[in-house]
């Protein structure tokens, strides 16, 4: 390999760690709506496929690994993954223990991607000869995905109920730009109104404050005040399999193994499920918070990994929540990325392994170090100097851009409809998951109903 491009990549690497090491740890940073804009941006500014993939492999570990301080040290997950953790690292903190918190979630984090790297690996190499007959049924396969996801929600009929007419609205938008010619006739705008999906929740927010009677009748709250309690010093660099006991280190591995099986489901909904269940057995509060935390980090690390990895790899149709999640822009971004021709296609098996390995493995050891040693002072320095706001007033303008490169000043309103549609969707507790299977699946739907 090109010692140039070796470079290029460990660069790529160290700037996604230190990147989302920040962004982790600011609250309510979700997983697609702050790595897909930038991995995207990148694929379009022409950088060679394999450093990008080293950026966004070490993007999701940082991630992972740093959305759990907030979790520890407040309460507030950093991300829709560490969500299920609240509840565990609660009572963690209710017994003194937040930096044990902090430690056993991060070394969660470094078994699940050792787990998962090499078993993501092989699973997509056993994959790729029927990768032909899943791509041939892609399209009713992300129709089933999306009823399957459905099924799954906490609003399952809701979820079901959802899908037809949020099908006809994103291609009843398309069918419009078509007839006015905001675009060429059979061009599907996908980038733009997948981006207004997952800052939906935002942009609802923002219309809700143009109501005055609605935000006249917001509550108001005082400055909040959140306290830090001082954590042992760690000394040396930490070792995770000393970190975690031995049951804690097995679950973990294990849970991570399953996980990497069940890449096409929701990566939340997976988490929850395999996390309560291994952990189900285990009396003491304070054992099985810990035994919760340390298999959930695992898992949940486990599930992005082997959902962006094996669809990658084996498919090259992104056939996971993860894949139309934060990894979307490595399968379609046009021009650069589409479903014939995306990261699948460009990049060999021996290029997803190197920039698998590059990507991880420096994010593994600056993330974890640094999350181990400088948590509390991290989530200090973002909780006052960062402001949600401003982190997500980048990602706004960014999708306002990329909106109007898609499909001209027209798209920009025709994104906001989709982007209130899908905040509504969501606060029902209809995941991203379920509206990015309907967004891949809306032309067939459609086509199925005439």
């Amino acid at each position: 390999m090109d010692p140039v491009i070796i470079i290029q990549m460990i660069a790529a690497a160290i700037i996604a760690a230190v990147l989302y090491t920040i962004i982790g740890v600011a609250p309510g940073t979700d997983e697609t709506a702050v790595i897909a804009p930038v991995t995207l941006v990148l694929v379009l500014s022409g950088l060679q496929p394999i450093v990008i993939m080293s950026f966004f492999m070490s993007a999701i570990v940082a991630h992972k690994l740093t959305d759990s301080i907030p979790v520890a040290t407040a309460g507030i997950p950093g991300g829709v993954m560490a969500t299920p953790m609240v509840e565990h690292a609660l009572v963690l903190k209710k017994y003194g223990k937040a930096d044990e918190c902090i430690r056993k979630m991060a070394s969660g984090s470094v078994i699940g991607t050792l787990v998962a790297v090499p078993v993501s690996l092989l699973l997509a190499k056993a994959l790729v000869p029927v990768a032909d007959v899943i791509k041939e049924f892609s399209n009713p396969l992300f129709a089933i995905g999306a009823v399957i996801l459905a099924l799954m929600s906490k609003n399952r009929w809701l979820g079901l109920a959802s899908i037809i007419p949020f099908a006809l609205l994103i291609q009843g938008l398309r069918y419009l730009y078509w007839g006015v010619g905001a675009v060429a006739e059979g061009t599907n705008v996908f980038t733009s109104f997948f981006l207004g999906i997952t800052i939906g929740p935002v942009i609802l927010t923002l219309f809700e404050l143009l109501n005055k009677e609605k935000r006249e009748g917001l509550q108001r709250f005082g400055t909040k005040t959140i306290q830090f309690k001082k954590s042992n010093e760690q000394k040396g660099f930490p070792n995770p399999f000393k970190i975690l006991s031995k049951n804690e280190l097995k679950v973990s591995a294990l849970s991570s193994f399953i996980g990497c099986f069940t890449f096409i489901l929701s990566a939340v909904g997976t988490t929850i499920f395999i996390g309560e269940m291994v952990s189900s057995r285990t009396k003491d509060p304070v054992k099985k918070a810990s035994l919760s935390i340390a298999s959930m980090e695992a898992l949940a690390n486990a599930t992005y990994i082997s959902g962006a990895l094996i669809p990658l790899i084996a498919l090259g149709i992104p056939l996971s929540s993860v894949a139309m999640g934060p990894a979307n822009p490595l399968f379609n971004a046009p021009p650069v990325f589409n479903l014939n021709h995306n990261m699948h296609h460009v990049l060999s098996t021996s290029g997803f392994v190197w920039a698998t390995l590059i990507g991880s493995a420096i994010s593994l050891a600056l993330t974890y170090f640094i999350t181990i040693k400088y948590s509390r002072q991290i989530c200090t320095f973002v909780f006052k100097r960062i402001p949600h706001e401003a982190i997500l007033g980048l990602f706004f303008g960014l999708v306002l851009l990329l909106s109007y490169m898609d499909g001209g000043w027209i798209n920009i309103g025709g994104v906001m409809v989709v982007s209130i549609m899908a905040g509504v969707l969501h606060r029902w507790g209809i995941n991203y998951g379920i509206q990015f299977m309907i967004l891949y699946s809306a032309p067939w739907i459609v086509s199925h109903l005439i």
